[in-house]
Parts: C-alpha cells; sequence; structure tokens
C-alpha cells in the first residue's frame, strides 16, 4: 500500500513537471489545484494576494476529503468559499506536510487526473 502512495507521488510530480517544465514544490501543487478549482489553470497572471487565496482554496479542496472543510458557496467573481467543519490535529512540520500531500494524491485520483 505504502509502494502505492509513493508511486502516485511520483507519478503527480512527474505529471506536473511535464506539463509545466519544472519539478513543483508542496505550494507550487497547491497554487496549480487551486487555479484547477478556480477554473482558471494557466489562463491568467495572479497578483501576489490572489496566489495566498489559490493556494488557500486547493487547502480547504484536499482537506475536505477528510471532512475538514466543506464548500459553502461561490462568489460573484467565481472564487470558492469554505467553512472549517473539523478541527486538523496539531502536529509537526513533517507530519503536516506528509498530511498535506496525502490528501493531494487523493485528489489527484479522485479527479482522475492521473
Amino acid at each position: 500500500m505504502e509502494s502505492d502512495r509513493i508511486k502516485a507521488w511520483h507519478d503527480i510530480l512527474a505529471f506536473i513537471k511535464q506539463r509545466f517544465g519544472k519539478q513543483p514544490d508542496m505550494d507550487a501543487l497547491l497554487f496549480i489545484i487551486g487555479m484547477r478549482e478556480l477554473g482558471q489553470l494557466g489562463e491568467r497572471n495572479f497578483k501576489k494576494d490572489e496566489k495566498v487565496s489559490l493556494m488557500h482554496i486547493a487547502t480547504c479542496k484536499v482537506l475536505s476529503y477528510s471532512g475538514h472543510y466543506e464548500l459553502v458557496g461561490v462568489d460573484k467573481d467565481g472564487w470558492p468559499h469554505w467553512e472549517l467543519k473539523k478541527k486538523i490535529p496539531d502536529m509537526s512540520l513533517l507530519e503536516q506536510e506528509t498530511y498535506i500531500r496525502e490528501h493531494i494524491i487523493e485528489y489527484f485520483i479522485n479527479e482522475k487526473i492521473i
């Protein structure tokens, strides 16, 4: 099972690198997911505050798989808004990264990207 998750993670990184020409880090993956969720993948340049918002959208989306967030609506500009439903457990930085990575894998599988 663990080897399947490792393979899925490497498949995601390879897919993003092939698509965008760079090896992605966690922030880049969240940014890309955020653009995808907004429906504007690569369509325009975003301001710094918008990039932060896109990463927040992505974090909420991927953590919604564990019931942490719920989509409450979309504003007039098409930006999704999320509500915290279940507290995220306290964990170390490494544990946080692993937790987010597992949810990113889930996203790419559920969305049938990989």
